[in-house]
């Protein structure tokens, strides 16, 4: 369907992380930034400032990379449990417009404001005071973009950074789209573009002046849809109420490899709780239990599961996790551990029934942990095994 109206808008905090840490450290504005998730050798840029990106800089860079690049940089560990409540205003914010709020992440989010223009005006009008209430109420930036879908408005809010707000007309989607470099439509990588690098193609204009069927036959069925693309046709819809996730998940890297089975599987248990508290909040329960294990350098595998019945508490999803850790692991020689992750897939709503014998003591310990955790943080609580030798980062 093509809408005869923008009324979709991207909303994308700018530089959030190094933003928020600007809010307490104003003395640092104009130095060049790098937030990052742990400092050391295995550290990841998870944000820069814009200064620090002038040399070279990019967020998902090893923290030793940005060192060599950007020597002179003030390297700040991340705190995401500061970060989380600037999210929370954030997508309230959002939500004081329209229940039609997809969450892209913690700092960017969807929003489908047709209907509402006779509480707050145009979509135009919305972005402005979506904008001037984040600065009001956080004290950060963001910039919007506005058009007819969700691909166009991502492009239009990149483009509008930072604190920018770009509108793109019904009709005017691909004329906007064609002057830009392909890099930055969306579903185009590095591999990709240097594919179509190397057929002449730089800017995204010129993705849409080739025929459909050339790049079908080139890229496959996925050449379609980069013509469609292209010029600015894209369908999803922003998804409704609060934009649940699709799945939740825990990760541990750890500063020393660990081949510790017992370190390890107690990680996994933390894991399990902390997954299982997110399931809680959400009042959901999940069908399929994934496994997420990296061996150094930088090799990954994971696994999944699917029991069969609705898994709601921290011991269901901790079983299913160590079963599938143990066959992993033990196939692949139980060798050093840099990374250890448990996520749950295929959600839906909570309604465990009691199996024969069960009481509700495990629901009561599991509702006491999490209370813990969501009032005082992540870190408040750990079973014992789970603290080892070495310094390790979840996120």
């Amino acid at each position: 369907m093509v809408r005869a109206k923008a009324t979709v808008l991207h909303v994308d905090l700018d530089m959030f992380y190094v933003s928020m840490e600007l809010l307490r450290r104003p003395a640092l504005k104009g130095k060049p930034v790098i937030v990052a998730g742990g400092l050391g050798a295995r550290g990841v840029v998870n944000t820069a400032s814009y200064e620090a990106r002038q040399f070279g800089v990019r967020s998902a860079m090893p923290v030793s990379r940005a060192r060599q690049l950007c020597p002179g940089g003030v390297y700040l560990e991340s705190d995401y449990r500061y970060y989380g409540t600037a999210s929370k205003q954030f997508h309230a914010i959002l939500r004081d417009f329209t229940p039609l709020v997809e969450s892209a992440g913690v700092d960017e989010a969807y929003l489908d404001v047709a209907g509402t223009e006779m509480l707050f005006g145009d979509a135009s009008a919305i972005a402005s005071e979506i904008k001037r209430r984040i600065t009001a109420e956080i004290g950060i930036n963001g910039s919007v973009g506005v058009s007819t879908n969700k691909l166009v408005s991502k492009v239009a809010s990149d483009a509008g950074k930072p604190d920018g707000l770009v509108v793109v007309a019904a009709g005017e989607e691909a004329a906007f789209l064609a002057p830009r470099p392909i890099r930055e439509l969306p579903m185009v990588g590095p591999k990709l573009a240097d594919a179509l690098a190397r057929m002449g193609v730089t800017t995204i204009g010129e993705i849409a002046a080739m025929s459909s069927r050339s790049l079908e036959e080139r890229f496959g069925q996925f050449g379609r849809e980069l013509h469609a693309r292209a010029r600015g046709i894209y369908s999803a819809p922003v998804a409704s109420g609060r934009g649940q996730a699709k799945s939740v998940s825990r990760e541990t890297t750890f500063g020393t490899d660990v081949a510790d089975r017992e370190r390890l599987r107690a990680v996994l248990r933390g894991q399990a709780e902390r997954v299982a508290t997110d399931l809680r909040k959400q009042d959901r329960g999940a069908r399929t239990v994934t496994l997420k294990l990296r061996f150094p350098p930088f090799e990954t595998l994971t696994r999944s599961a699917t029991p069969g019945p609705m898994l709601e508490l921290a011991d269901e999803i901790y079983a299913v996790a160590t079963d599938l850790f143990e066959k992993a692991w033990g196939a692949n020689g139980r060798r050093p551990v840099r990374l250890v992750g448990v996520g749950v897939m295929n959600l839906g709503e909570r309604g465990r029934q009691l199996r024969l014998g069960e009481d509700l003591s495990p629901d009561h310990l599991a509702n006491t942990v999490s209370r813990l955790r969501e009032r005082f943080g992540d870190e408040v609580i750990h079973r014992a095994a789970e603290i080892g030798r070495g310094r390790h980062f979840d996120h």
